[in-house]
Order: structure tokens, then sequence, then C-alpha cells
């Protein structure tokens, strides 16, 4: 194996790091902060919008508690795994929702990914100005969290990160529990709709 190379001190100074080519011999890879000039797109909010509807994702219902203790809800499309190890996940809070406040200082949430009958569900949870848990059969967690009834898969989550960007914040959670069902479809969010098999 190839053997680390540790930065000089000048080097560490300007932000370059060299690390070590495990298969063959030692490779420097330097990373340095990007200073890209900030340029307008060439299309129009809608046209990237629909260039990514044309990308299929699953349906989530993201829960918390505020800080009150008040249970929180929301439909979120954008969730995806960042790790096994530790096993991490990744969603996409916009500044817009409503309830931002309760995710952006929460320490645990839970992921749902919702069923393909969950529609009405997910429908309900996107919903701004109802009680978004009204007749929705839940209990809560350790945390309080609570923990939504008939969901394909959870995801019980401690807050680990959270990064800036744009107009969402993306929240990285560390798993702490999960579990799966392999008895139904998911539900899939497509070109602006939700969709079945």
């Amino acid at each position: 194996m190839g053997k680390a190379i540790s930065p000089s001190p000048a080097a560490a100074g300007l932000g370059l790091h060299n690390f070590s080519s495990f298969a063959f011999s030692a490779c420097p890879v330097n990373f340095l902060p990007l200073d890209v000039p900030e340029c307008l797109p060439a299309f129009t909010d809608r046209e990237f919008r629909d260039a990514l509807g044309q990308f299929a994702t699953g349906v989530t219902v993201v829960t918390a508690c505020d800080a009150q203790g008040r249970p929180a809800g929301m439909t979120v499309s954008s969730f995806n795994s960042v790790s096994l190890t530790p096993p991490l996940v990744l969603w996409s809070l916009a500044r817009s929702a409503g309830n931002f406040a309760a995710y952006a200082q929460c320490r645990h949430y839970a992921i749902h990914v919702l069923a393909v009958d969950q529609k009405q569900l997910a429908l309900q949870f996107s919903q701004r100005g109802i009680d978004r848990f009204a007749g929705v059969h839940w209990a809560p967690n350790a945390h309080g969290v609570p923990l939504l009834s008939g969901a394909l898969a959870v995801f019980e989550c401690q807050a680990r990160s959270r990064y800036d960007e744009g107009d969402h914040v993306i929240m990285v959670g560390e798993v702490q529990a999960c579990r799966h069902s392999m008895q139904a479809a998911p539900l899939l969010y497509h070109r602006g709709a939700m969709r079945g098999e």
C-alpha cells in the first residue's frame, strides 16, 4: 500500500492536501476553494422544474416535534441515501416551508417512505393551514417523534448536519433505527404528480 503523505505547513495553509493511492504509488490531489463567478442560467425556472420532473422519486413524510413538543410533519420527495457506514440519509427542507422552524431546530426526526395506497396521506401532509395529523394513526418514539402507521419504510434519525444551499437547507440524518415492508409498492412522484405502479 502507498504511504499517506501529510501536507507541508505551507501547503496546508493554502488548502492543499495530498493523499496516497492505496493501489499504486502516492498521487497528490489538490483541493482548492472554487472561485467561480456567478452567471445567469440560460433557462427559465419553469424549464428547470420541468427537466427535474423527468426524474421519478419516491414520496416521504418527514415528522418531528417543534420547540413546544407539538407534532410536525410534511411531504418530501427530495430524499436520498448518503452512506452505509455510518448509516446516513439526506432530505431537502425548503426555507418557504410553513413549519421550517420546527425542522431547523429539531434534534430527531423520522422519514416515512410511503406506499402506493398512501397518496391521500401525502396530499394531507402537503396542505397548509390544516391539522395534518387529523385522522392519522401515529405513536411517538423514544424522542417523541411521531411514527406513522402503514409506511413502506421508516428511518428514525438523529440530526447530524445541515447545509445551507440556495432556497433549501440540506438535512443529513444519522439513522438510529429502520424497518421496512416488502408487501406493497412505493408511491412515486413524477412530472409534478404522484403515481402508483
